[in-house]
């Protein structure tokens, strides 16, 4: 499984719930226990606390992200092996992480021994991404690396879409879906953190780190030092608009809340 820092993941989570319509088949108003899998820093694990009146308790397998979280529990576990008995909680759900699973078929069918009513998942389809910027250059260059890193990476980064197919084979029922896109807008004035992005952009350091996935999606090592080149000189374009106050990125990451029953609490 891929990890992420405690900064990435607050960064690209910040904002996500401003408008919660999204999340109301979840019924987190009637919700009595809520288990939150691969919380994370914990920004879904704080949306599920303030809607619903039961406890929350996030869980998941690194440490160190675990300690950013602020639940009434906090558990460290993989999401494949829950350490609860079953039927514990009454919703299970997780957050942009059956995208990063070998096997979210495994995954969901662990969240539905764990719950005695709803699982959710909600992710994303990155095949979907849409970036708008003041940087001529940024969408186009943006998307040509998204394509070849969603071929190269080892797990389904798309699978919002399809996230309904996981739980059908996993054996849940009632299955639902609704798309919540989630708007990410760099405008002035810049947070530390957007300035901090943009100095990464004009160095490339990210696209770096990101190589041998995007080689394992067919890019050749010419066409990654033309890539570089290309993502760097557009950095340093968002750098300069910047110092003019005149920097704008818009960016739509579509999410999907999928939401099925376990079998034995299905209505009739």
């Amino acid at each position: 499984m891929r990890r992420f820092s405690a900064e990435y993941l607050t960064d690209t989570r910040r904002g996500m719930w401003a408008d919660r319509e999204a999340l109301a088949p979840l019924s987190l108003h009637d919700r009595e226990r809520v288990l939150d899998v691969g919380c994370g820093t914990g920004e879904l694990t704080r949306v599920l606390a303030e809607e619903s009146p039961g406890e929350v308790v996030g869980a998941d397998a690194d440490r160190e992200l675990l300690a950013h979280v602020e639940a009434a529990g906090r558990l460290q576990a993989d999401a494949t092996r829950l350490p609860v008995r079953d039927g514990a909680f009454d919703l299970v759900t997780c957050q942009a992480l059956l995208i990063n699973l070998p096997d979210p078929v495994a995954a969901v069918r662990e969240f539905a021994r764990a719950s005695s009513d709803l699982v959710a998942a909600i992710e994303p389809d990155n095949s979907e991404v849409r970036v708008e910027s003041t940087v001529p250059d940024e969408a186009a260059l943006a998307e040509s690396a998204r394509r070849t890193y969603i071929e190269g990476v080892e797990t389904d980064v798309t699978l919002g879409r399809s996230a309904a197919d996981v739980f059908d084979a996993a054996g849940l029922v009632d299955v639902r879906t609704r798309r919540h896109e989630h708007v990410r807008t760099v405008e002035p004035p810049y947070s530390p953190a957007e300035l901090e992005s943009a100095q990464r952009k004009a160095t490339a350091s990210r696209l770096a780190d990101q190589r041998p996935t995007l080689e394992a999606g067919g890019m050749t090592s010419s066409e990654y030092d033309r890539l570089r080149s290309a993502w760097r000189e557009m950095g340093r374009s968002a750098v300069t608009q910047m110092q003019d106050d005149s920097y704008h990125r818009r960016a739509v990451i579509p999410f999907y809340v999928t939401v099925g029953r376990v079998p034995n609490s299905a209505e009739d």
